[in-house]
């Protein structure tokens, strides 16, 4: 969080900043001047390039940031794209209390495509209980007219939604009636801030207040069928099912944030400020402190301790795990510092119960439970947007993850004494118990899911025993010292995300993997492989072609043959190579042309399998179902590719999305003619072809921008192609009476997203 300007031009008596306990603002500069701006941005590269993160979320705040101006935001932010690598994603997010919104400011935000958020507390009367200028005057007209621009089809895309502080004597209906008014694609609820030395109001002495007050509007907005997200519901109802919180609020997520103040002072989370004077102080600075520096600072690596850190009656309560002892600032008091409950504890206690006896209904999704993947309407709106919000896709991921553990629990059930089976299955719970990062990354392979799936269905090749070969590669990744029998197939081992083995001698059907820290063994009778270092190819030992960090040329996988087409057999050393100069040039192009998908696809695809080129020389791609992060495709130039793996990649995450939730009628027995094909489509065929082309016509559109005249017609002329495809395919959906709730949601934003494009 980027503390970009330190003044701000409301007076709100319930701020954190400028209202509470620390008043460190006072000795801030008023505005982040450029040395600031220029070391942060390094620091965050610096941090991004050693933990090879693929996204850095960064907010700027304040005060209020738009006191800034255009010209300096344009500058600052600016600044800090150019200082990270274009790998990585920035993902720019703002909150702003609107009242010196502009089209100006909003063009930017566009540009950069910032997140914007909006506090705004109800109607006029509950806004300005506290939300009002220095003499008093009325900033509801200001921040509703600046909520209105964001609003706009062009600027749609830039509203992240809005923050609204409870009162209880605001009316709750009123409040959520008119939040939802405008339209947000989210709103947050927050708590005022209190701690044991300043509680909270409880008019009359009621128990629960602010519990009663929230679960009127939970009521309400299960009636409305959730029309838009709430992150405080949403967060209670992951983690009731053991998922994460979207939220600091509630959960016990560890803690990702810290702040930078506009004299280059690193500091702790805001809300901090609350409790004491000099609260969020490090005594560390952007200029001689890293981020890994701040990340190990007391009061910052306290915050990943999780249940570790909750008080005694915390750890003992039975909803602690949803709850997580509340915000960290409320549990505050003098003498015991943080070593309390929550100050809100009995209402965050009787709004869960609540929320446990009225549950949404089975068919919503924002119920996630023990293996049934929900994803949050803040994602599944990112994913329809036009672009690739990198929190989206790893979520896709995850739920994916998910579905793949849940198969191989399957597969030890129905083969329950297979020892293959049963061997691997030991080993791979001992391994996850030990190194789960390992073993996620061995089961998020593509082909693991493909695998468990064909040996389920009883296509295909697939055998159970296979599932020793998987805790093999994960025993091998994790160092452990471990021996398991495998299956072998003619003298060969394939294990996935690291290579393959070969026996010089016959063939055998199955072979010890011995693993130590010094890497590890395959025998089968008197033959023998050594493998000392998985990365590097000796006799016997063939790894996986990597083309850059987390991305794998695949053409070794026996189950990657699941695809439409047939893929090749193991490339020679020159074929290997012209794909990698092709996929690492179009990377490069998307970088440039679709700047918003990166990200995705650096945290979602995983593998790329080559496949053999059409009869007549035409090239071929093709995603599966049941295996996500993969594209196959035919060797094209690095133009095409680019086109190629954005389109695959769009069937790649609505697949994940269907997995989640329902977006069309299953039992819907009607076929939609659609631009791009002569044969009419099933509904979910028409949804997957709209989706792939709303994100091709968006890569031809840059395309045409940038450019020269010789190829700009061609480029115009296939943007327009796609374009029409796509909004005549949005129509037809729309009118089909096919979708449902979800889906109706889905397609709008795949429209919504295209309104600033040009004819």
């Amino acid at each position: 969080m980027l503390k970009v300007h330190s003044r701000c031009d409301l007076a709100c008596d319930h701020c954190y900043v400028y209202e509470h306990a620390d008043q460190s603002w006072r000795r801030q500069p008023r505005t982040m001047d450029r040395d600031v701006v220029r070391a942060t941005g390094a620091r965050i590269a610096e941090h991004a390039k050693a933990h090879g993160l693929a996204s850095v979320r960064i907010v700027l705040h304040g005060g209020e940031p738009l006191l800034l101006g255009p010209q300096r935001m344009r500058e600052l932010v600016g600044e800090l794209v150019a200082a990270l690598d274009p790998f990585v994603h920035v993902d720019l997010r703002m909150q702003t209390n609107a009242v010196r919104m502009s089209t100006e400011f909003c063009d930017l935000f566009r540009e950069f495509d910032i997140k914007v958020g909006v506090s705004l507390d109800g109607d006029r009367a509950a806004n300005d209980l506290h939300r009002r200028f220095r003499n008093g005057g009325s900033s509801y007209r200001e921040v509703v007219a600046g909520v209105a621009l964001l609003r706009r089809p062009e600027y749609r895309r830039s509203y992240a939604g809005l923050l609204c502080t409870v009162d209880l004597t605001n009316d709750p209906v009123a409040v959520y009636e008119e939040l939802l008014r405008h339209e947000p694609p989210r709103v947050d609820f927050l708590l005022p801030h209190g701690t044991w030395d300043h509680p909270p109001a409880r008019p009359g002495g009621e128990a629960a207040p602010y519990a009663r007050w929230l679960a009127t509007i939970y009521d309400r907005w299960l009636a409305d069928g959730q029309p838009t997200g709430i992150r405080l519901f949403e967060s209670l109802l992951s983690t009731a099912g053991g998922g994460p919180s979207y939220s600091e609020w509630v959960g016990l997520d560890p803690a990702d944030l810290v702040v930078v103040e506009t004299n280059g002072e690193w500091e702790l989370a805001d809300s901090i400020k609350i409790t004491y004077d000099g609260a969020p102080a490090t005594g560390m600075d952007v200029f001689t402190h890293s981020v890994d520096d701040v990340a190990g600072a007391p009061g910052v690596a306290r915050r990943q301790l999780g249940l570790a850190d909750l008080s005694a009656t915390c750890r003992a309560c039975p909803v602690v795990t949803q709850c997580g002892g509340g915000l960290f600032a409320h549990r505050y008091s003098t003498g015991r510092g943080f070593d309390n409950p929550s100050v809100y504890c009995p209402d965050l206690m009787e709004l869960i119960q609540h929320m446990r006896h009225h549950p949404p209904a089975p068919s919503e999704p924002a119920a996630p439970v023990p293996d049934a993947i929900a994803l949050p309407l803040e994602h599944l709106d990112a994913i329809a947007l036009a672009g690739d919000d990198v929190t989206a896709v790893e979520a896709l991921a995850s739920a994916q993850l998910a579905i793949t553990r849940s198969l191989l629990r399957e597969v030890t059930r129905r083969w329950p004494d297979d020892p293959h089976v049963r061997g691997g299955w030991d080993l791979l719970t001992a391994v996850d118990q030990q190194a789960p990062e390992p073993t996620d990354e061995v089961l998020r392979h593509p082909y693991v899911r493909a695998w468990a799936v064909g040996c389920l269905s009883g296509t295909g090749s697939a055998t159970p025993g296979y599932l020793a070969v998987v805790a093999a590669a994960a025993a091998i990744r994790a160092a452990a010292t471990v021996t398991v029998t495998v299956p072998a197939q003619a003298g060969q081992l394939y294990l996935p995300t690291l290579g393959t083995a070969v026996l010089a001698g016959r063939a055998h059907s199955s072979a010890v993997v011995a693993v130590t820290a010094g890497g590890f063994t395959l025998k089968a009778g008197d033959d023998a492989v050594a493998v000392p270092d998985a990365g590097r190819e000796t006799a016997g030992w063939r790894p996986i072609r990597q083309v850059m960090p987390g991305l794998a040329l695949e053409d070794a996988d026996p189950h990657r043959d699941c695809h439409k087409w047939k893929p090749t057999d193991r490339l020679d050393d020159d074929t290997a190579q012209r794909w990698r100069q092709a996929l690492t040039t179009a990377s490069r192009l998307i970088a440039v042309e679709a700047p918003a998908r990166v990200g995705g696809l650096r945290v979602g695809l995983r593998t790329v399998v080559p496949l053999h080129a059409a009869p007549g020389g035409d090239s071929r791609a093709s995603t599966t179902k049941q295996a996500f992060g993969t594209i196959a495709a035919t060797l094209a130039s690095p133009s095409e590719l680019a086109v190629v793996l954005v389109h695959e990649f769009q069937h790649n995450k609505l697949n994940a999305v269907l997995d989640a939730c329902d977006l069309v009628d299953r039992n819907d027995p009607r076929r939609l003619k659609v631009g791009w094909r002569t044969d009419a489509r099933p509904v979910v065929g028409a949804l997957h072809g709209t989706f792939a082309h709303q994100a091709v016509a968006d890569i031809w559109r840059a395309r045409a921008v940038r450019t020269d005249a010789a190829d700009a017609a061609d480029a115009w002329r296939n943007y327009r192609m796609y374009r029409d495809w796509t909004a005549d395919a949005v129509g037809t959906l729309q009118a089909s009476g096919a979708l449902t709730t979800l889906g109706t949601r889905f397609v709008t934003n795949i429209a919504r997203s295209m309104t600033a494009w040009p004819d």
